[in-house]
């Protein structure tokens, strides 16, 4: 379960948050060694009519890797490469007895298997986020400092090959298993006569939930996850690279890389959301299979979509000066404040020493009084987060209106210094108010004094998403082209789950979702949270998986149990999937999920993963150039090979593994594996 730790200063909030990072924890130096193939995602055309730049396969595309359709007797559409099932009926009951359940702390068996030494063991998978969150620990007797004047851990700058400033000697650390500011030692290697001034990485904090194991059907052959449609890790590395700096590992979420893109899934017709599948070979782990499985959720058009009543809240604190931040957070609130129309308000609480109200719900057709407001805004003093949330809920609650989508939206760097006097409380209220239909969506600014770990927890406990803004076109996507996705949900607690048939897979790994994984009791188990739609919004997963030579008519069943937007009662989507869907190779597969085995290889790759260590960016950039043309000409997908090449020119790590566990003898077999 989770882990709580004890940190440098129990009332500093950038340490309030460290405390109590949601899922199961597993130390950034220990890696997992089932941890690794990219992950390969797939999609479906979407139906005639669609624009090319909401597809990936336009309409007209003859490429023979784009998405085909037929229509079936009913006059729906189906792609060739994806199955789609938005028609499932919703129902059914899985209290049925399906066997002992396997208990997820089970030790890794080496017998027979390469001798595994014990910095790599496995997480144990099964093991799911509680639902309260631990309490703070005290102190350490010598904590180390969380602000600006400490100093990183062996951090030197590398400047045409040549070592700049001395070394500067690591902060005193935690036991494994503690979250920590960084990791490691940091090098970064700068070409060219005038180099760019580095980020300040000692005060970016990110928490590393592990890496999910490999397991064998014979012993469980379910996975169970929460949804997750978060896609602030992708950015944040974005963000590192265009700083000439390499992300740090425990920054890198696999399934926030790969739902960073739009897949043109199809929208479903009747439910709150459609389900689309492919498999092919790995390019990778050989012998496996890569499966994706994508939901999509409904569409609603803007007039469609339910009034708003938005509590901006925000971070005005010193921190908020640096790198202009401020600044940024002002020009996206002018975004979103320009989508809005007379059936919305907004609200404005600002929190720096203190908190206090700067505009109180306000129609948005009086654009230019919010606008000023917004204007206005000026850094002032330490962080007070505590107060700045229980203000602004304060206000949402007095203006909560029925049939509206009621939301604050938090606008921070997540470092908290000021007012912090009960972490737990902190959160407590943060669901509550989502229970009374006050949902939170955290929008994360800057870099160098940034914490990660509280504005994603922010987000999940309050039933909303985690996006990080590194630039005004990033915040364009969220507030302008997601902005109905962005503030109305139309499915909650979204739980998934896929139950292979032993006789047809041999083994599997889920990539990513280490801090959504879930107990398989919990699926059925109303009172579980889980994650959260947005109207428009898809979510993709990820497994690799060892088909066996025996290959029957359906080799897994897919389960989704969500509930309706104002629902305490879950509904089942069910599905089995067909073998048809495998696909013979990588080249054989849509375009789209060419794109994501690229997006799930890098990220892979950047986070360490044992199982990319035979994955070079050069082959990483091969898959790319393997991408049908006019998605290669599309503005994101041609920003991720960019991507690639930066940190290939700035990657400098080593095989952290090569000395136990040398890449010659490497076996994609003999691994360690739950016996």
């Amino acid at each position: 379960m989770k882990k709580s730790l004890a940190l440098p200063t129990i009332l500093g909030a950038a340490a309030l948050l460290a405390a109590i990072g949601c899922g199961l924890y597993a130390p950034a130096q220990k890696e997992r060694v089932p941890d690794r193939t990219p992950a390969a995602t797939t999609a479906a055309k979407p139906p005639d009519g669609k624009e090319a730049e909401n597809s990936y396969a336009p309409p007209g595309h003859s490429d023979a890797d784009a998405v085909s359709e037929t229509t079936s007797t009913d006059g729906r559409r189906s792609g060739k490469t994806t199955i789609d099932f938005s028609d499932v009926a919703v129902g059914g009951d899985l209290s049925k007895p399906d066997g002992e359940y396997v208990e997820a702390r089970k030790k890794v068996k080496h017998e027979n298997l390469i001798k595994v030494p014990e910095s790599f063991a496995e997480r144990e998978p099964s093991q799911a986020p509680s639902e309260k969150p631990p309490a703070l620990q005290p102190p350490p007797a010598k904590p180390p400092t969380l602000d600006l004047k400490s100093k990183p851990p062996s951090a030197q700058i590398i400047i045409d090959g040549k070592a700049k400033g001395p070394k500067v000697a690591a902060t005193e650390g935690g036991k494994d298993g503690d979250d920590r500011l960084h990791s490691g030692e940091h090098r970064l290697e700068i070409s060219g006569r005038v180099a760019k001034p580095p980020i300040d990485i000692r005060d970016m904090y990110f928490r590393h939930f592990g890496v999910n194991p490999t397991i064998e059907t014979d012993d469980e052959p379910v996975s169970t996850f929460a949804a997750d449609v978060d896609t602030a890790s992708y950015t944040l590395a974005r963000a590192y690279l265009a700083r000439n700096a390499m992300p740090e590992e425990e920054a890198v979420r696999v399934e926030e890389f790969v739902n960073s893109f739009n897949y043109g899934y199809r929208p479903p017709e009747r439910e709150a959301f459609a389900v689309q599948v492919e498999a092919f070979p790995s390019p990778n782990r050989k012998g496996y299979h890569v499966l994706h499985v994508g939901l999509k959720g409904k569409e609603i058009r803007k007039e469609q979509r339910k009034p708003a009543s938005l509590i901006f809240t925000i971070d005005v604190s010193g921190s908020m000066n640096m790198e202009n931040r401020l600044s940024l957070v002002k020009r996206a609130l002018h975004l979103l404040v320009s989508q809005l129309d007379e059936r919305d308000s907004v609200g404005i609480v600002v929190y720096g020493d203190s908190a206090h109200t700067v505009l109180e719900p306000t129609t948005a057709d009086r654009k230019e009084r919010i606008l000023e407001a917004i204007d206005r805004l000026h850094p002032e003093g330490s962080t007070n987060v505590q107060a700045g949330l229980e203000l602004a809920y304060q206000l949402a609650a007095r203006h909560l209106r029925a049939g509206t989508a009621n939301r604050v939206i938090v606008c921070s760097d997540g470092v908290a210094n000021n007012g912090i006097t009960d972490a737990d409380a902190i959160f407590a209220t943060v669901k509550q108010q989502s229970e009374l239909g006050i949902t939170l969506t955290a929008v994360g600014f800057g870099m160098g004094n940034y914490n990660d770990v509280l504005m994603e927890r922010l987000a999940d406990t309050g039933n909303g998403h985690y996006a990080y803004v590194d630039r005004l076109d990033e915040a364009r996507r969220i507030f302008v082209e997601q902005l109905t996705g962005t503030l109305e949900v139309i499915a909650k607690d979204v739980k998934i789950q896929l139950e292979f048939d032993p006789r047809a897979v041999a083994r599997y790994r889920l990539l990513g979702f280490e801090n959504r994984m879930l107990k398989k009791q919990d699926f059925a188990d109303d009172r579980i949270d889980a994650g959260e739609l947005g109207a428009g919004h898809s979510v993709t997963a990820i497994y690799e998986v060892k088909l066996r030579e025996e290959r029957p008519t359906y080799f897994a069943t897919l389960r989704v149990r969500f509930k309706q937007p104002d629902g305490r009662t879950s509904s089942l989507v069910e599905k089995r999937l067909p073998s048809e869907i495998v696909r013979d190779s990588y080249l054989k597969t849509a375009g789209p999920t060419r794109v994501s085995m690229v997006a799930a290889a890098f990220a892979e790759k950047l986070r360490g993963s044992y199982w990319a260590r035979n994955l070079s960016y050069d082959d990483i950039l091969r898959m790319w150039e393997q991408i049908p043309e006019p998605l290669r000409q599309r503005k994101e997908v041609g920003e991720l090979r960019e991507l690639v090449q930066k940190a290939r020119s700035l990657d400098r790590r080593g095989d952290k593994f090569e000395k136990d566990l040398p890449l010659a003898m490497m076996d994609f077999d003999r691994i360690p594996v739950l016996k």
